[in-house]
This record gives C-alpha cells, structure tokens and sequence, in this order.
C-alpha cells in the first residue's frame, strides 16, 4: 500500500534539506540489453529489462554476438552483460576490460561449468566403460557407439555453436590424442544441442554434446566428463598445450563506465542482482521444457520472484519556485509503505 506523506512548513525548506533520502533520476535514455543465443540469457535480460521498466526507465533489447558484446559495451553501443561466463567469455571480457570503458559489475551467486558430457543413461547402457574419466574416450569400442553419418566412422562430439569457443573443444580432442577416433562438430544453436539429446536416446546411439551449469539440466540426468584440470595459461590461447578442462568459473555483470552516472537508480539495482544456480535454471526451464517465449518466461519469473522489484522507499517529489514565499512553500516526500 502506498501513501504519499506532504509536508508543509512555515519556514524556508530547501531542496537540498532532502538530498540525503533523494532518488537520482535515471536517464530517459533507453538502458540496451544485450540477447545472446541460450534461453537463460535472454530470460534473464527481459527479467532485469522489466525491473527497470518498474522503476520507470526505458529499455531496449538488441541481439548481439556473445564474444563481440563487451566491446559494445565499452563503446557505449551496449549498456550492460548479465551473463559473463568465465570459460566461453572470459578472454573477450578481460581484453575489453584493459581497454577502458567496461566495468566489472560483480558475480552472481552461481558458479559455472561449461564442458562437454552425456546424459546418464550413456553409462546405464555401458556404451562407454569408463567414463566420466576422459581417458575412457581412448578406447575404439566406445567411439564406435558414437558414431553418426555425418562423422566419417569416427565417435562424433557435439559442440555448441562456433562462436562461443572457436576451435577450443578440437584442439583439445588433438591435444589428448584423441583425433583419430573423435570428431567434433558444431550445433547452430543451443536448441539442436537439446535436439540431438532427444534423437540419440530415440535411436539408441550414444552421444556426447558441449552443456553447461547454470541450465535447465541440473538434476536431470547429466554428467561431465572429467578432464585434466584447468589451470591459467592451459588453453592455446593463452600458450598452453590444451590438454585441459574448462574452469569452476565465475558469472559476471558488466556495465557500461557512464551507466552508474546516466541511470544510478538502475546501476545500483544492477549492482545488488544475484542470482543462484536454481533462479538461473529455473528461468532456462521455462523456455527449454515448459515451451514458453523468452518474454513470458520472464514475466511469469518475475511473477513468481516478486522480492527482486525493488522498491522505491524514498523519492523527494516536490519543488517551489524560488518567489514562492516560505509560508506557502509545499515540499512531498514520496514514502512506500509496504503491508507485511
């Protein structure tokens, strides 16, 4: 319940008497958010987009390449990155970052992995004895279970698509020696990753797709395969040999280094935004299982999330022109109450 409280005094109240409870005001300017190319993301970029718009700011959604983004961002093109996973984009994020103009805005609450695996029903047919230890994938009887007509008589790994990690998951197959029994193709979109899990239990032949955590698989029968640990420097990239796994890693927000100055209402709203794996794969589910679009996922999200609107508990909303005499000056402060 609201109520607006007035206040009016016979003596000369000043605007500046209320700069301590004052909202800055945000730019009329629209906040751009960036979609990417996985349900989570998008989700999640029309959930914060509809918290801003609560707060009454204008919002704009652009899609973007998920690599390119954070120099948008630096350029201005683009005001913030909700979703900055450290292995796929951790190397675009930091070369941005060096260049100014991009602002590291924190972590969310979850953790990340990003790396290729199966679902466990693989292990329950023994279509691959071994696994999730990696070395598991030396053995040409395994291989021969994964094989499709595209893969030339090799076992056929599923990557997402290119631009996420470029050559990272074939460089790997060669640096472990595996190249002569596995290939790695690329899916066109995060929908045939989950495409070609349905059609590999359907006909009965093993597969091996690139998932990751945060997602709408946890707890749904997925394991990763276990490679040699990561550690900084092991990817090509960085002048390492590849023989690697992906990283425990972070997820990031970025914004724009003139968004805490244009809108600071919603920077700073920006700013205290965590969320969990299960928010994270409860907004992917949505989409992924219950078939809804990305933007009414989002506002049944939010729906369901109602502590994440913020409130907006104190804005000075009052001002008299300097010839008003003091008597008849009215200054309002705007206070939310809410019912508990």
């Amino acid at each position: 319940m609201k109520k607006i409280v007035s206040l009016m005094s016979a003596l000369v109240i000043s605007v500046v008497s209320f700069a301590g409870i004052s909202n800055a005001a945000d730019s009329k300017k629209p906040i751009v958010i960036p979609t990417h190319n996985w349900s989570s993301q998008i989700v999640m970029a029309h959930v914060i987009g509809g918290i801003f718009e609560s707060m009454g700011n204008n919002v704009k959604y652009v899609n973007t390449d998920s690599q390119a983004v954070y120099e948008s961002i630096r350029l201005g093109d683009v005001s913030l990155s909700h979703e900055v996973w450290e292995s796929a984009f951790g190397k675009s994020f930091t070369t941005a970052l060096d260049k100014g103009g991009l602002v590291d805005w924190g972590d969310h609450e979850a953790r990340t992995l990003e790396d290729m695996g199966y679902p466990n029903w693989v292990a329950e047919k023994g279509l691959c004895p071994g696994l999730p230890d990696w070395t598991a994938l030396k053995n040409p009887a395994c291989a021969k279970n994964f094989t499709t007509p595209d893969s030339g008589g090799k076992g056929r790994m599923l990557e997402g698509p290119q631009t996420w990690h470029g050559d990272l998951i074939p460089q790997r197959v060669d640096a472990l020696g595996l190249g002569d029994l596995w290939t790695v193709k690329f899916a066109g979109s995060a929908d045939a990753l989950w495409a070609e899990l349905k059609a590999a239990e359907k006909e009965g032949r093993g597969t091996i797709i690139f998932n990751w955590t945060p997602n709408f698989t946890d707890g749904k029968g997925f394991t990763f395969i276990d490679f040699p640990p990561y550690s900084a420097g092991c990817r090509p990239e960085d002048g390492g040999d590849g023989k690697c796994g992906s990283p425990d890693g972070y997820l990031k927000k970025a914004v724009n280094a003139d968004f805490p100055t244009t809108h600071p209402g919603a920077a700073a709203v920006f700013k205290k935004m965590s969320f969990s794996t299960s928010h994270i794969g409860a907004m992917a589910a949505l989409v992924d299982e219950d078939k809804m679009t990305h933007e009414d996922a989002a506002k049944k999200w939010l729906a369901d999330n109602k502590e994440y609107i913020p409130n907006q508990n104190y804005s000075f909303a009052g001002y008299n022109p300097p010839w008003t005499l003091p008597f008849f000056r009215t200054n309002e402060i705007h206070i939310e109450l809410n019912k508990r």
